[in-house]
């Protein structure tokens, strides 16, 4: 069964959707604030957590960015205001998806499920575990990445999105192929989720070694990742 941590300051709210994520088969905790639930994360495993913005004391965003100096699950951010600058920030620190408020638990089970599978997809053994690219690497079966021996801190997301990219070097990866595989889910006509990720994962790769590898737009239709110019053979 697997694990949800539910983070809303709504008792009631959590109430309910812990009450039907149990019909659904999950077994889900309840807290009300960050500081719990940071101290829950490090008392026991969770699968995914669901954590609110808008909460007293330390908020979504702030509870965020500490859960992901130390935990790699995936975090489905939820807001009342349901606004852009929310998801935006909400992805730019690390959630793996963003649920406006309010949504149905119907809903919100799908966005769980689909996160859930990524995770499980992920997990699976490969052909080949280590993908390397003029030092960039990563490995599929322990899912870390890193520049020679510099490790790189990486959302779920974005390590599915650099690991298509390089299995793809050179070639294009489309926006909707990128949205299935690493979200689960079809590109909507407004949605920029897929970039915003894509934008992280450069801001990450920059600093560590920025002339290894460059992840290059193709304009109105998707993403390539290309050798920079420490390629022996450029």
């Amino acid at each position: 069964m697997k694990q949800i941590l539910l983070v809303d300051d709504d008792i009631e709210l959590s109430r309910m959707l812990a009450e039907y994520l149990q019909l659904e088969g999950f077994d889900a905790d309840c807290v009300h604030d960050g500081t719990t639930a940071l101290a829950r994360l490090e008392q026991q495993h969770y699968d995914l957590m669901v954590l609110d913005v808008m909460m007293p004391g330390l908020n979504g965003f702030d509870t965020l960015k500490q859960v992901r100096r130390q935990h790699r699950l995936p975090v489905l951010m939820m807001s009342a205001r349901g606004e852009e600058v929310d998801r935006i920030i909400g992805l730019e620190v690390g959630a793996d998806d963003y649920l406006p408020k309010p949504c149905s638990p119907r809903e919100l089970v799908a966005r769980i499920n689909a996160n859930l599978r990524r995770v499980s997809l992920e997990q699976q053994p490969e052909a080949s575990a280590l993908l390397t690219i003029n030092g960039l690497w990563i490995d599929t079966d322990t899912l870390r990445a890193g520049f020679d021996d510099q490790n790189l801190e990486l959302t779920h997301t974005e390590f599915v999105i650099l690991r298509l990219l390089m299995e793809q070097q050179g070639k294009l990866v489309t926006r909707d192929n990128l949205m299935r595989q690493a979200l689960n889910r079809r590109l909507g006509p407004f949605d920029r989720s897929i970039d915003m990720h894509l934008s992280n994962l450069r801001r990450k790769l920059g600093p560590a070694h920025p002339d290894a590898v460059e992840i290059r737009t193709v304009r109105g239709s998707g993403y390539m990742l290309i050798k920079g110019a420490t390629d022996a053979d450029s």
